[in-house]
C-alpha cells in the first residue's frame, strides 16, 4: 500500500507560480512512477505530468514549458513547480503513484484568477 499526501494548491492570479507537494509513505519502495493529474469542473481528469524511478519526465502540451515536475527521493516527494500560470489550469490537482497498483492522493485545488 502507498499513501500519498498532497499540498500547495490556492488561489493565484494568471501569471502567477506555486508548487505543489506530494509526499509518498507506506510501500515507496516498490513506487515505479509518480505523476500529476488534474480535472476540471465537468472534464475528465488528464496527465499534466510524470516522472518515473529513472527521472524520465512526461508533459502535457499544454504545460510544457511552464511546469516542471521534480522528486526529492530523500524525502519521497515530489514536486510539481507551476509558472506563468493561466485560467484554465484551475482544476483540483491528484497525485499519482504506479506501484503494481495505481494509487491516488485526496486532491489539493488549484484556482487562478483572471
Amino acid at each position: 500500500q502507498v499513501q500519498l499526501l498532497e499540498s500547495g494548491g490556492g488561489l493565484v492570479q494568471a501569471g502567477g507560480s506555486l508548487r505543489l507537494s506530494c509526499a509518498a509513505s507506506g510501500s515507496i519502495f516498490s513506487i515505479y512512477a509518480m505523476g500529476w493529474y488534474r480535472q476540471a469542473p465537468g472534464k475528465q481528469r488528464e496527465l499534466v505530468a510524470a516522472i518515473t524511478s529513472g527521472g524520465s519526465t512526461n508533459y502535457a502540451d499544454s504545460v510544457k514549458g511552464r511546469f516542471t515536475i521534480s522528486r526529492d527521493n530523500a524525502k519521497n516527494t515530489v514536486y510539481l513547480q507551476m509558472n506563468s500560470l493561466k485560467p484554465e489550469d484551475t482544476a483540483v490537482y491528484y497525485c499519482n503513484a504506479l506501484s503494481g497498483g495505481d494509487y491516488w492522493g485526496q486532491g489539493t485545488q488549484v484556482t487562478v484568477s483572471s
